[in-house]
């Protein structure tokens, strides 16, 4: 296969254009490839499921687990095994296969569900021409593939619950016939209906694992959680899968090891039915995306769920354990099927020959504030509501991850005024969580639902509220929503949130790689989308002038002057721009853009535009 590639389904995305060498996750062009591969397999294995059922054919949960499970192994950071998707993709054409000779029609079939090939040179070929560019118009590209990243997330949250042996076949016939949907020459309207279309089942499979999971586990609660550390040796467990979760803690019990979450797995924390373990410590370290450095101080072994996934340093890789849909070359992948109690005893052997963690903060650390337990505070909050003790609430949920610009959410956080709570969920929290925000009259100023699938209580909370305050419109609550992206789960999110109506959202720290200007149109006339400007500036959108500490001005430019006024002040911007790789300013549309929205569609830092343009005054 060549070394080439082409991948712009995550924020930190080349240039925020796409990633054509190498991934800047880290995955090699040959893995990107074969997970397009596989994603086409697996369109094609969708339409002949669909053919089955149409001709009467009856589909199991376990030929739609696999759908799932296909699309979870590549979300960003999750596997990046080659070997490993060279397996998924023959099991894949094995079992569209057999489905196709006990079809009675094959007509008007697409070459993905026909395509049988097994030899893997052939199949590496093939894996180039059916990527994200073989769509040639940008703004249908745009929208299929906006579709396929939101059902990415949505089969993620699904495969959650099928571990918890919950399934919802509405949502698995939903994806397969979105995924089959994104190979027909629809219209950009029609395709934008399947973009709003996969938020609405996106709630739905946010629904069904929330139900997975408290029926499980029980409710979240309130929960102070421990970041310091014991003398026992211990075992890390990152990730989001709350089955495996269970399996761990119940195999390591009286071994006189601990366990400790990491990053997405901290809410894990906030269940009842966890807290029963002694040996469970609290959370160690924070996003995931600094696990180079805390893995290294951590000393025991640690076990991957789900993605987040840094390739790992040599000094600490055989210490890398995976399972599920995750996977790195040259780690060890414990298996186990759904239904299946997995064997994590060679972990635990491991665990007990390292030395204990290292200590590299102390305290705690309070979360568990899903909907359940916010609702049994409802009196409470919409008491300080009605006295104006909380004037506002903030939407701050989403992912954290490595680019600079995400130091702007911790210091947006600091700037919020003293009557806005937070309400937060997924890795993006840890942002601010650690940050001696207060409270109000009792109520944290950040409450963190949990994990990103944790938005649906969010939203359930929003809805209560506007129930609550009889209003007609969820737009009318004083709630804004400044949300942090990075990978596939937060695009389900996202549609999961306009699907609901929810308008007005500032998405950062970038716009997706993949809206073309004409999608990121359509989502600002019709939501009102928006990016981050400075913190200041934002501060005084949402809350109004009297609320900035302090207004950064740099001379007669700022992130709100238009670019039709920029080139007719000077003429002389128009190179500057156009060297920053700008050139669609010369489309009547982009004049009446503002520097801060065109940069938010290029991936620049406004401040740098302003700079650079205040040179040549």
């Amino acid at each position: 296969m060549e070394n080439k590639m082409f991948c712009y389904q995550c924020q930190e995305t080349a240039q925020n254009k796409g990633c054509t060498k190498m991934g800047v996750c880290g995955k090699t062009a040959t893995v990107a490839n074969l997970q397009d591969m596989l994603i086409w397999i697996t369109k094609g294995l969708a339409q002949v499921m669909i053919e089955s059922r149409a001709q009467g054919k009856d589909i199991s949960k376990e030929l739609n687990h696999v759908v799932s499970y296909n699309m979870f192994t590549t979300i960003t950071n999750a596997n990046f095994d080659e070997a490993a998707f060279n397996e998924i993709i023959l099991k894949t054409i094995d079992i569209k296969e057999k489905l196709l000779s006990e079809l009675e029609n094959k007509e008007n079939l697409f070459e993905s569900a026909l395509y049988n090939e097994r030899d893997l040179e052939k199949i590496y070929q093939k894996a180039t021409e059916v990527g994200v560019l073989s769509t040639e118009n940008e703004d249908i590209r745009s929208l299929r593939e906006l579709t396929i990243y939101g059902l990415k997330g949505l089969a993620a949250y699904s495969k959650h619950a099928n571990a918890l042996l919950k399934d919802d076949g509405e949502v698995d016939e939903f994806i397969q016939k979105a995924l089959v949907d994104t190979q027909k020459d629809l219209s950009v309207d029609e395709l934008v209906n399947l973009v709003l279309d996969t938020g609405a089942h996106g709630v739905k499979g946010m629904a069904l694992l929330d139900g997975a999971n408290t029926s499980a586990y029980g409710n979240p609660e309130i929960t102070k959680v421990n970041i310091g550390v014991r003398n026992n040796p211990a075992i890390l467990i990152s990730g989001h899968d709350l089955r495996d979760m269970e399996m761990l803690l119940k195999q390591t019990e009286g071994t006189g090891v601990d366990v400790y979450t990491h990053s997405e797995m901290l809410p894990a924390n906030y269940y009842p039915a966890f807290k029963k373990y002694e040996h469970f410590v609290g959370n160690y370290g924070n996003a995931w995306w600094k696990q180079k450095e805390e893995f290294e101080t951590f000393n025991g072994p640690v076990l991957f769920t789900t993605n987040c996934i840094v390739p790992p340093k040599d000094s600490y890789k055989d210490r890398i354990y995976t399972t599920g849909a995750a996977g790195f070359p040259g780690c060890k992948h414990i298996k186990g099927e759904i239904g299946e109690e997995k064997d994590f005893s060679e972990i635990i052997e491991h665990a007990k020959r390292c030395p204990a963690p290292i200590e590299i903060e102390s305290g705690e650390i309070v979360g568990g504030f899903a909907h359940n337990q916010v609702f049994a505070l409802a009196d409470k909050i919409v008491e300080a509501v009605k006295s104006g003790a909380i004037k506002k609430f903030v939407v701050m949920g989403g992912c954290d991850g490595r680019h600079k610009g995400r130091d702007y959410y911790t210091e947006f956080a600091k700037a919020l005024p003293q009557d806005t709570v937070i309400l937060t969920a997924g890795c993006a929290k840890y942002r601010y969580n650690k940050l001696n925000l207060g409270d109000i009259g009792g109520i944290p100023r950040v409450l963190d639902a949990g994990q990103c699938n944790d938005s649906y209580s969010l939203a359930l909370i929003a809805l209560k509220l506007k129930e609550v305050f009889e209003l007609e419109d969820i737009n009318d609550l004083p709630i804004v929503y400044n949300i942090a992206w990075y990978e596939q789960k937060a695009v389900i999110v996202l549609l999961a949130l306009l699907s609901l109506g929810v308008k007005n959202i500032h998405l950062g720290p970038t716009l997706p790689a993949f809206l073309s200007p004409n999608v990121v149109d359509v989502l600002v006339k019709n939501f009102g989308i928006a990016g981050n400007q400075t913190v200041e500036e934002d501060i005084e959108l949402f809350f109004g002038e009297d609320e900035v500490q302090e207004t950064v001005v740099t001379g007669s430019i700022n992130p709100n002057t238009t670019i039709g006024d920029l080139i007719r002040e000077n003429p002389r911007y128009i190179s500057v721009l156009m060297e920053m790789g700008m050139g669609c300013i010369s489309c009547p549309a982009s004049q009446m853009e503002t520097l801060s929205e065109a940069a938010m569609v290029h991936g620049y830092d406004v401040n740098e535009i302003v700079k650079r343009l205040e040179e040549v005054k």
